[in-house]
């Protein structure tokens, strides 16, 4: 049996059509909620990490294409989690260099939040800045495509963890006048996450152009701040 089909069986409980609906797209736990794992509906909730972690250092980049390209989300989910692991594994660059690669020739199957948010950040995020590569990021940010734009949001975050915020402002204010609400969502979502870093940083952005976001935008990127401030920003008396 090839290692594609092996996956495929370890997730199958995941697509038979008469449970796929009934199954959580998140598994949260908490109660009245399963966690992957769990019983529900009479069967076990595939680990989608664990299946990962057994297969990742099998899986050839071909096969794992194979498994990225399949219609089922929790295929594509499972395959981006094992190229996670394999990034994170080597230390060789010509490695890690295909696999950001492989990455970016796959994005038309990367098309949802969830696969974006739990992929970009560990792989093009980390890439980006370790090796300079901002333009990586710069050109997906200036596609009309918005999962695109999207990831370049969520690759940005390793840019905050490590202090440097110059790409941020600068994709947020590129897209402060984007048509779609969820883009509003995902620019105050960055900035909220750059004030945690650094709330001076913020505060001298919002200072600038709190005036012109959307409300979407600007309610999320002062969540974390002092009551008055907040307050402040939204009546637009600073």
């Amino acid at each position: 049996m090839s290692i594609v089909k092996e996956i495929e069986e370890a997730l199958a409980v995941l697509s038979i059509p008469e449970k796929a609906e009934f199954f959580p797209r998140f598994f949260k736990t908490g109660k009245g909620e399963y966690g992957e794992g769990d019983l529900f509906l009479g069967v076990k909730v595939p680990d989608q990490r664990s299946v990962a972690k057994e297969y990742y250092s099998k899986i050839n980049l071909k096969e794992l294409s194979t498994l990225l390209s399949s219609t089922y989300h929790e295929h594509r989910l499972t395959a981006l989690f094992m190229l996670i692991l394999i990034f994170e594994k080597t230390k060789d660059k010509a490695v890690k260099e295909e696999v950001v690669a492989f990455y970016l020739d796959h994005l038309p199957y990367v098309n949802n939040w969830d696969l974006v948010d739990s992929t970009c950040y560990k792989i093009l995020g980390r890439y980006a800045f370790e090796n300079q590569k901002e333009s990586l990021l710069k050109q997906l940010s200036e596609s009309d495509e918005m999962w695109h734009k999207r990831i370049a949001v969520v690759g940005t975050m390793h840019y905050i963890k490590k202090g440097s915020f110059a790409l941020t402002k600068e994709f947020v204010t590129r897209n402060l006048k984007h048509s779609h609400d969820l883009m509003h969502k995902a620019n105050g979502w960055l900035l909220r996450e750059m004030g945690n870093k650094n709330e001076g940083e913020l505060i001298g952005y919002l200072n600038q152009y709190y005036k012109e976001m959307p409300r979407t935008c600007l309610r999320y990127a002062i969540e974390k701040l002092d009551e008055d401030l907040r307050q402040d920003y939204l009546k637009g008396r600073v």
